[in-house]
């Protein structure tokens, strides 16, 4: 897996018993992105589709739309300061005629795992104009299709079982299928690699797809989903009040508290049938 694990030395108290002993632990490291020589922005990440991360990122601030938007994306080389490729610097060369991303949206300083929007230079920015309307799009989910999709996405989670300290994203169809899995360890970062696979592949927007995310739902994943034309988002902790005002806003299902048959449908109930 590269560097997406390493191990490390740790004592373990436990049960009465006093050990040392190693563990895995995930890899958290900066990643720069650069969209025509210029710095977007500096998030942490977990290594490993790079190229997607970068990729959904611009799908989520509205700066592509569709995979011939995207001329090249590769490692910037010599990144390091002994001129080796640290391979924690990304470079998108945009198609002409694509506008580049307006500087006000640029985040001079770096992103946590924890939280996507904090860079933002206004709240108003970060209501993108979504290119697809997610509020007419025909889908229909079962209850109990839905309550299976957390366990799908917590049996596809690799990484998880070695570490215990990654979020995952998965995309699902209407029947239940995974049609694809991320982790990260920041939730924002495992969906905007998601929607970056979409994107190289030519799949957007997601129609009639689920997203289900572990943990919370946050504005910000709302407006991910919005923006990838993806009309259901499910997760398995509780949303925010802004994540419920942008869903019922623009239409999207939001699903919150997921785990077993237990459910809370807070914006466009009627997709989800018993």
């Amino acid at each position: 897996m590269g560097r997406v694990t390493v191990r490390r030395k740790v004592r373990r108290l436990r049960d009465g018993t006093d050990a040392m002993r190693v563990d895995d632990l995930v890899v958290e490291e900066p990643l720069e992105m650069r969209v025509q020589g210029r710095r977007l922005a500096i998030t942490m990440r977990t290594p490993g589709a790079d190229f997607d991360l970068v990729s959904g990122f611009l799908v989520s601030e509205g700066i592509v739309r569709a995979t011939e938007d995207v001329v090249a994306i590769r490692y910037c080389a010599g990144a390091g300061d002994d001129g080796t490729n640290t391979y924690n610097v990304v470079e998108v060369t945009l198609a002409e005629g694509v506008l580049l991303p307006d500087p006000s949206l640029d985040r001079q300083f770096a992103i946590t795992s924890a939280c996507g929007v904090c860079g933002k230079a206004s709240l108003d920015a970060i209501r993108t104009q979504a290119v697809w309307e997610v509020a007419d799009d025909p889908i229909q989910v079962s209850a109990e299709v839905l309550a299976q999709l957390p366990d799908r996405l917590r049996a596809a989670q690799q990484v998880f079982d070695r570490t215990g300290g990654l979020h995952a994203a998965g995309l699902f169809n209407v029947d239940g299928e995974l049609l694809c899995m991320r982790e990260d360890v920041g939730r924002h970062n495992a969906v905007d690699k998601v929607i970056g696979d979409a994107l190289r592949d030519g799949r957007l927007p997601l129609r009639q797809t689920v997203l289900v995310v572990s943990g919370r739902a946050s504005f910000e994943l709302v407006q991910k989903a919005v923006m990838a034309g993806i009309p259901m988002l499910a997760a398995v902790s509780a949303p925010s009040s802004l994540a419920v005002d942008l869903a019922q806003e623009s239409g999207l299902t939001l699903v919150g508290f997921l785990r077993g048959s237990s459910m809370n449908i807070y914006a466009a109930p009627d997709r989800i049938g018993p």
